[in-house]
């Protein structure tokens, strides 16, 4: 790929004619036989301020078993694309101002209500993104995927759940006859996500849309989610629209890619081009964004990194201005930033790792006390059966586990769901109870300390969790979230102080003072990330837990959010547990690795090493689960495409 690009600007003007917006759409890819046409699609939202253009002068095509990645930032368009498609948005407050769908023939625009409800579902079928809030929770799967076989194929309530059962059974559900009478909150993410699919398949559609449907799941669940649908898709000879943010997630799956930035497509060709020579600079930023295994980065690129955008308040308009992708910035960042810090040699070597060619200032001091010292941690439920409620067993959901973690350390804690990590977490901070083990935290006794004797410690241990959005209160403000635990902790000599080092806190994490007096629903899910580091860092903590603090966000916003806690961590000498299911995520974060599985630890140390050379099967499964971008891997995957399909 090309390292140096000449600067150049594009500009996108909502004022431009129709016949000028159409020439400037991305060339379109060529198909012999397109099932659906959108020709300079306008979606617009009804706003206090007039509407708001949401999708503007979308043109793409889909063909004939081909599937179409679109690919965007949170806020790009895409999902009101698919809802486009599928004539879901709401009539009250949205409209398709301009433009045509055109499925096998058939303007979907303009089709009637009841044509269309009679085609939703049966010929074009969704994922959503979603699978908990997707599926109605008070009735069994499988009498959810019957209702589409008995609305839209008349099927017959003797014979309807025999095909449910082999809908199941082709989804890859185990136990299919049993698992129709479950209800979705008995089932995992996984499994929710495959009855969803089951319901799309069930009337055997043309045109499948998978709006973000892995983007809640595990690495490994997400990996088999992705091969199953490849699977079925060359099974059916369906076409698929697969929405995401990740360009990775688009590498495993896609023929095309179509990438769209604030409701425009910039960028659309065959997967091999795009990856191999993008052209449009937002392209190149979100493939840089990602973390990989193989980098030996110590900071991540970002769209900004790539580009700048200009706005004009007055008309709504923007420039885009191409940068040069090694800006001294980065370079200057990337030489700065620290180096790994793993634990005392002699501990790493009583783990079992040949640590010769490590040289010596890339471990901590021999004779160095741990800040955080954790000792046979274990938590456990009792499970209660019969009338009498007696225990009968116990799940464990932490059994035995002991690391230690030094000041300026940061350790990656990773595993799938329900392996124990978040567990881990909450049990140090002491936010649920612990059933045996002890762990002292800054020479403090952390485990023995009664709530009295504790609360004093606590503001010096902090943690940052997964969804931003659940862990603000939407009725306080961010000064508010901010100065509160400030307030209780006595910092600040008033509340003047308080509001002073709050508007300070906001633009250290990348925010501005002038967003104190806003509510959590006036952000984006960075942005409330970003305010959740601060609330964690307002009370002056040595030790932050970010908890999945990462997942749930674009790959472009990660980026920054990473790189923001590597800089806080440089600038405060912070020490982190870095929980999260992505190894390449955690790779990149951390100095030591702990990989846990059914509440154990299977494997513990330096996270160059475990990358190297996994000595356990499952933290290989974990490592190949991860999507690889990269030309060698992406066309083995074409390759291999093209071999099924001939066959």
């Amino acid at each position: 790929m090309r390292r140096h690009w000449t600067c150049f600007h594009i500009e996108l003007s909502r004022a431009a004619s129709s016949h000028r917006k159409r020439q400037e759409q991305p060339e379109l890819i060529e198909t012999t036989s397109a099932v659906l046409k959108i020709d300079h699609l306008v979606t617009q939202f009804r706003t206090e301020n007039g509407y708001f253009t949401a999708v503007n002068g979308l043109t793409l095509n889909i063909g004939k078993g081909r599937i179409l990645g679109l690919v965007g930032e949170s806020g790009s368009g895409k999902s009101v694309t698919s809802l486009s498609i599928m004539r879901l948005l709401p009539e009250s407050s949205a409209r398709i101002a301009e433009g045509t769908i055109t499925f096998l023939g058939k303007d979907l625009v303009r089709l009637p209500s009841r044509q269309m409800q009679e085609l939703r579902g049966h010929d074009i079928s969704m994922i959503f993104q979603e699978p908990g809030t997707s599926l109605n929770p008070v009735y069994k799967v499988g009498s959810q995927v019957a209702e589409v076989l008995l609305l839209h194929q008349q099927a017959t309530s003797g014979n309807v759940m025999q095909r449910v059962i082999e809908l199941f059974h082709e989804v890859g559900i185990p136990n299919p006859a049993e698992r129709i009478h479950s209800y979705p909150h008995e089932m995992s993410g996984g499994q929710k996500q495959r009855v969803m699919i089951a319901m799309a398949l069930a009337c055997n559609p043309q045109l499948l849309i998978a709006d973000e449907p892995t983007t809640a799941l595990d690495v490994t669940i997400q990996a088999q989610i992705l091969g199953l649908i490849r699977k079925l898709q060359q099974t059916r000879q369906m076409s698929v629209l697969f929405i995401t943010h990740d360009l990775g997630v688009i590498a495993e799956i896609a023929d095309d890619v179509a990438v769209m930035y604030r409701g425009k497509l910039v960028e659309q060709g065959p997967i091999e081009k795009i990856f191999t020579n993008p052209q449009h600079p937002y392209t190149r930023g979100l493939l840089a964004c990602r973390p990989t295994l193989e980098s030996q980065r110590k900071r991540l690129n970002t769209v900004a990194d790539f580009m700048d955008v200009v706005e004009n308040q007055a008309t709504g308009e923007y420039t885009i201005v191409e940068k040069h992708a090694n800006s001294e910035r980065l370079v200057l960042a990337e030489k700065n930033a620290r180096d790994r810090l793993f634990s005392p040699r002699s501990e790493v070597i009583s783990l079992g790792y040949d640590v010769s060619a490590i040289p010596e200032n890339r471990f901590i001091p021999e004779g160095t006390k741990p800040l955080l010292s954790v000792r046979d941690l274990q938590v456990h439920y009792p499970v209660r059966t019969g009338f009498l409620r007696r225990v009968t067993g116990q799940i464990k959901a932490v059994d035995g586990i002991s690391f230690n973690v030094y000041r300026g350390q940061t350790l990656g804690l990773v595993g799938e769901s329900g392996c124990g990590k978040t567990t881990t977490g909450r049990a140090l901070m002491r936010l649920i109870s612990f059933t045996g083990g002890e762990f002292d935290f800054n020479g403090i006794p952390w485990s023995q300390l009664s709530e009295r004797n504790l609360r004093p410690h606590r503001r010096k241990l902090q943690i940052v969790f997964q969804d931003p959005y659940a862990s603000l209160n939407p009725r306080m403000t961010v000064e508010a979230h901010l100065t509160e635990a400030m307030a209780v902790h006595q910092l600040g000599a008033s509340k003047n102080d308080r509001r002073d080092m709050a508007a300070q806190l906001l633009v250290e994490v990348g925010l501005k003072e002038e967003h104190l007096p806003r509510y959590p629903h006036e952000f984006s899910g960075g942005q409330r990330q970003r305010i959740c580091i601060a609330r964690a860092l307002a009370v002056e903590p040595e030790f932050i837990i970010c908890d999945e603090s990462v997942s749930a966000l674009d790959v472009s916003v990660q980026a920054q959010v990473l790189n923001l806690l590597k800089d806080l961590q440089e600038k405060r000498g912070l020490t982190y547990i870095f929980i999260s299911h992505d190894l390449s995520v955690v790779k990149f974060m951390s100095d030591m690795i702990a990989v846990m599985n059914q509440g154990r630890l299977v494997e513990y140390g330096p996270s160059e090493l475990i990358y190297a050379d996994p000595r356990d099967e499952y933290t290989r499964r974990l490592i190949s689960a991860i999507p690889q971008v990269s030309e060698e891997r992406l066309r083995q995957r074409i390759a291999a495409g093209n071999k099924e399909t001939a066959l």
